[in-house]
């Protein structure tokens, strides 16, 4: 399911945008559909009234949890069973963050990584995107989510953008903690620095053309929209291109008029500065020059001041030489960036092995001396042999 195709869905049973904001609302933050003096009951159109018992069903049902394997300082990894059987994982991360997937299986094929070695299966409609995080909610929390699970999002982008969208807007999460993760394909970074709305996203159904409806009149004139609800005094809500002045205080957190697209924070999975050993590394990547990537990013980053994170997986005597630490030095030299070491988890059937903690802990304080932020991300699972991918192998495989 798309949240396109839900929206048409509410609108088909006389629902007007603020109807989907609220319904929208409730079910992203896992919250009630009533308000102050406006309870659901009188505020929802009859038809929707009606059809709700069946749309919460549906949604409820796009995410399921399998199981749950706790792995220390705060995380646990979640297998999530999606309404057709395929099965995906999210994590749930420390200080009220979320890894979330966007596909079944992965098609780059990074040799390190289990998530792909079954290749692509299917993608993830938007709104089974979004379950994972109400999935989480419904547990914990959450503040942060981050597309780094299971999946290319790149592969994927209508129904990630989509998801990204309804987040940062109805799901309450902060833009900068909505974290797009790529191995760097040219699509992501035009549609991030596109004004436009995602695809299937804008509310008015009007294409935009900077931050405003393109059919929309001149910026001197108002476009009066009156809001009828169902058994609640009409209210006219007069828009500009700024945004809304006049509305009433019960519509102002639920208008649907003409939202800037929201722009996530960028994470870039680089791995090496070396360009063979990366198109080894992740054979079906886009093969793209390095240094084009990063200057991408970090038109991105300046655009958006949210610094890009650079994602290392560190495999010992593989991308973790003092050479490796040089050029790296070099490339991100005066980048709005930051550089997350993140040690290699085992994988069952791979020789790959993580360097030791004091040569991870050498190589990021190495670029810290040098002025160029660097982190130890240490990767979720590997108390539980839980690398992404691990868990839903292990679950097929049992099957």
């Amino acid at each position: 399911m798309r949240i396109v195709q839900l929206r048409q869905r509410l609108h088909d049973l006389g629902a007007k945008p603020c109807h989907e904001d609220r319904l929208l609302r409730g079910w992203s933050q896992v919250g009630s559909y009533d308000r102050v003096h406006s309870p659901a009951e009188s505020f929802f159109p009859l038809a929707l009234r009606n059809e709700l018992p069946a749309i919460e069903a549906e949604l409820s049902g796009l995410a399921r949890l399998c199981s749950e394997h706790p792995a220390g300082k705060g995380v646990a990894r979640l297998l999530v069973e999606l309404n057709d059987g395929q099965m995906v994982e999210s994590v749930l991360l420390p200080r009220g963050g979320l890894c979330v997937s966007t596909q079944v299986g992965c098609a780059v094929g990074c040799v390190f990584c289990m998530s792909g070695r079954a290749g692509l299966l299917r993608q993830l409609g938007s709104a089974e995107i979004v379950a994972q995080v109400v999935l989480a909610r419904k547990r914990r929390a959450v503040s942060k989510v981050v597309f780094m699970g299971m999946g290319e999002p790149a592969h994927n982008l209508d129904n990630v953008l989509e998801a990204i969208q309804l987040l940062g807007t109805q799901g309450n999460i902060g833009h900068k903690n909505l974290v797009l993760s790529t191995v760097g394909d040219l699509r992501v970074f035009e549609r991030l620095m596109d004004a436009d709305y995602p695809s299937g996203s804008n509310p008015l159904q009007l294409p935009l053309v900077r931050g405003r409806a393109e059919s929309a009149p001149p910026p001197k004139e108002q476009l009066a929209i009156r809001l009828s609800c169902h058994k609640t005094t009409a209210k006219s809500l007069v828009m500009t291109r700024g945004g809304g002045e006049g509305l009433g205080r019960e519509d102002e957190r639920e208008k649907q008029s003409s939202i800037p697209a929201v722009k996530p924070a960028l994470a870039l999975s680089l791995h090496t500065t070396d360009a063979a050993l990366r198109a080894k590394l992740l054979p079906r990547a886009p093969q793209i020059a390095i240094e084009e990537l990063v200057e991408h990013a970090e038109a991105y980053a300046r655009a958006t001041s949210y610094p890009v994170q650079y994602q290392w997986t560190l495999i010992e005597g593989v991308n973790d030489s003092d050479a490796e630490l040089e050029r790296i030095a070099q490339l991100l030299s005066g980048k709005y960036a930051v550089m997350n070491f993140i040690p290699f988890n085992a994988v069952d059937g791979l020789a790959y092995r993580r360097p030791s903690a004091e040569r991870t802990a050498l190589m990021a304080h190495s670029l810290n001396r040098l002025g160029i932020l660097a982190r130890i991300r240490d990767s979720a699972g590997q108390e539980i042999e839980g690398a992404c991918g691990q868990l839903r192998a292990r679950a097929a495989k049992a099957k």
